[in-house]
């Protein structure tokens, strides 16, 4: 049996990144939320607020972890199964990737021990400085890594001599044309995804009984977070789109759907698209959608993708299937955060003085499968900005077959059942681990916390 190391190699990439942005997605805003949490201590006293800060420190040191364990795992590709990238364009990637280690990650790795065994061994102030320069850092990481994914989508700032990519103008690098709406568009993903995960969690241990006030001020933080930030989310991603649009034209074109070049698209809500036949077939759309989004006229004319196949028959797009159906599961998991978390905060408002239940059973049943929606939304979306940036590694500059290197089918097929097989398990002892967590914090013991901090106005002042 053979087996093809290309496709294997891009299947194997494909499940690390996967696996591994799941994390960072987490611990991004996952810090600046445990920095609210100090500073409402800070501000109140109310030691709830510190029951809320060892809850989630503790998941956010489980996915820092993990994150840091994948990310090692996925840069050995860069050597192993793709060495045409460093060979190519490493004089990019390689001072970009510097900047994250020397700027990030040794402020995560330094504070990271103070933020979570520091609290009583060190003064507030310090332990809240800690907690906020372990959040700048995830913050600080994913920059120079969008900033590095955002270059490849849209690279400046280089020539290339010799086949070989080099450096001219660091600021035009850094700062390329896609990066800064990407980067937002991330960080935004990032918060929904934590205030998702922080409601549903709260939402499991309300629905078992647990009715303590820091599980009350978990569940308004993520409703609210989620509320406030998913209207944003939508205007940012619209700016990305129409950023996409400019410099990615056939990837908008596979996320609508569209084959031809014309005015008056539709907004394709349902269809099967068809690469063989280049159509869609059982097609349900809103008339002119596509063109009022994108060019903000329903004449407004749309690229198509028959328009990037070469005159041999070469098709220069991406495959349509996997970024049209990514970018609607994108889109719909976003219309049910807004949905729910809407409908909470009003909820939320309501209920703030009259009732002894912050949100009705229903609400609390629908807020808990959407824990990981944040997760579902983040790889949709990952697959459409990745695959959809196919045949190209690096945009003009080079192609993914070309980065391969000589390696054989079946040990990337052995290595990939082996990295499968654990993240299988990975995962489910992450997820395994939160839910012990919410039971036993739902049973009355801060769900493994340290124990509760003496809240007293000598503690604050002594600061």
């Amino acid at each position: 049996m053979e087996f093809d190391p290309f496709l294997l190699s891009r299947i194997q990439f494909a499940a690390n990144i996967s696996f591994h942005i799941l994390f960072p997605t987490i611990t991004i805003a996952l810090g600046w939320v445990l920095v609210f949490f100090k500073w409402r201590y800070a501000r109140t006293g109310d030691a709830t607020w510190m029951d809320a800060y060892f809850f989630w420190v503790k998941i956010f040191a489980l996915s820092f972890a993990l994150g840091v364990v994948s990310g090692i795992t996925m840069s050995f590709q860069f050597g192993t199964n793709w060495p045409g990238f460093m060979e190519t364009v490493g004089n990019i990637a390689g001072p970009l990737l510097a900047y994250e280690v020397l700027t990030a990650f040794f402020l995560e790795a330094v504070f990271l021990g103070i933020m979570l065994f520091g609290f009583r061994r060190v003064s507030n102030r310090v332990h809240t400085a800690a907690t906020v320069l372990v959040a700048f850092g995830t913050t600080m990481s994913a920059f120079w890594i969008l900033v590095l994914n955002s270059w490849m989508h849209t690279p400046a700032g280089h020539e290339v001599r010799d086949g070989i990519v080099h450096a001219v103008d660091w600021w035009a690098i850094i700062f390329n044309p896609s990066m800064p709406y990407r980067l937002a568009h991330m960080l935004i993903a990032s918060g929904l995804t934590v205030a998702f995960l922080i409601a549903g969690v709260s939402a499991f241990r309300l629905l078992m009984g647990d009715r303590g006030e820091p599980v009350r001020k978990m569940l308004r933080t993520g409703v609210v977070m989620g509320a406030a930030l998913i209207p944003v989310q939508i205007l940012v991603g619209d700016l990305h789109g129409l950023n996409t649009l400019e410099h990615q034209p056939a990837k908008v074109a596979a996320m609508e759907g569209n084959w031809e070049t014309r005015g008056n698209v539709p907004l394709i809500l349902f269809a099967i698209p068809d690469e063989e036949a280049r159509t869609n077939h059982f097609e349900l759309g809103i008339p002119g959608g596509a063109s009022l989004i994108l060019k903000h006229s329903f004449d407004g004319v749309v690229p198509g993708l028959n328009d990037f196949v070469a005159e041999d028959g070469t098709v220069l797009h991406p495959p349509v299937a996997p970024v049209f159906w990514g970018f609607r599961v994108m889109v719909g998991t976003g219309m049910a955060m807004l949905v729910l978390s809407w409908t909470a905060a009003w909820f939320l408002w309501k209920r703030r003085a009259h009732f002894a239940e912050p949100l009705p059973k229903p609400l609390l049943y629908m807020l808990v499968p959407m824990a990981f929606s944040g997760w579902v939304a983040t790889l949709a979306g990952w697959y459409v900005t990745e695959i959809g940036r196919q045949p190209w590694l690096v945009t003009g500059v080079l192609t993914t077959k070309d980065a391969l290197g000589p390696v054989a089918g079946g040990m990337v097929a052995s290595t990939l059942f082996v990295y499968l097989a654990a993240y299988v398990l990975l995962l489910a002892a992450y997820c395994g681990v939160i839910i012990r967590l919410a039971v036993k914090g739902a049973k009355g013991d801060g769900g493994g916390a340290a124990p509760r901090p003496a809240a007293t106005p000598a503690f604050i002042a002594a600061e």
